[in-house]
């Protein structure tokens, strides 16, 4: 399991011109080969009049499953470079479809690479790219004369709150990199003079805009 990597938001598109042919470039995030399949049919489907409905992606923890589809542009001009974006950019489990359709002028070989590529990148600009981090969520417990402090320090620290559980005593939740829980807790555990009870919860992958 990755401890963290790069994909697209869940689903995106965005369109340019070049050369009065239409370039529409499709964002999904794909875990499976058969997402990845489903979701460039579903394109091609509903662009079925378009000239074509390149495609790209790349699957898996390496990039083990990594396709590209140039649906009738000269071999090698749409799929492959759109997926050297994707690879540029290290994303995972991404799937992108453009569709153009014909202008009128003919671009030319290196003009539909750079056209299909600067699709794909324009449109991840657009869109946007987030980050997963594997994360444990910890709940520290502690009488409510610990809250303020246990707060403050929190919220100045390169550590994420979650909320905060006013109960008998007080539950303070927090995302940790799953890396840094031993070192998370050993904090918790000097700050309050070991009277934390600190516990480890569910860990989930949490994203955040990646610029």
């Amino acid at each position: 399991m990755l401890l963290n990597y790069l994909t697209v938001k869940t689903f995106g598109d965005h369109e340019i011109i070049i050369d009065k042919s239409r370039f529409i470039a499709h964002f999904k995030r794909t875990e499976t080969e058969e997402e990845a399949v489903a979701f460039i049919q579903e394109i091609k489907k509903k662009h079925s009049s378009a000239t074509h409905n390149c495609s790209a992606y790349l699957i898996g923890e390496h990039d083990q499953i990594q396709k590209a589809n140039d649906d009738g542009e000269p071999s090698g001009t749409a799929g492959v470079p759109m997926l050297e974006v994707l690879k540029k950019r290290k994303l995972k489990d991404v799937t992108v479809v453009v569709t153009r359709y014909f202008g009128g002028i003919k671009l030319g070989a290196g003009g539909l690479i750079r056209a299909y590529g600067k699709s794909v990148s324009e449109g991840l600009n657009e869109i946007g790219i987030v980050e997963r981090k594997w994360t444990q969520i910890i709940e520290t417990e502690v009488d409510y004369t610990w809250l303020g402090t246990l707060e403050q320090q929190i919220r100045q620290s390169n550590y994420e709150l979650k909320e905060i559980q006013y109960l008998e005593n007080v539950s303070i939740y927090t995302y940790v990199p799953s890396e840094e829980t031993d070192a998370f807790i050993s904090w918790m555990t000097n700050l309050t003079n070991g009277r934390a009870r600190i516990e480890l919860k569910e860990s989930i992958y949490l994203e955040s805009d990646y610029k």
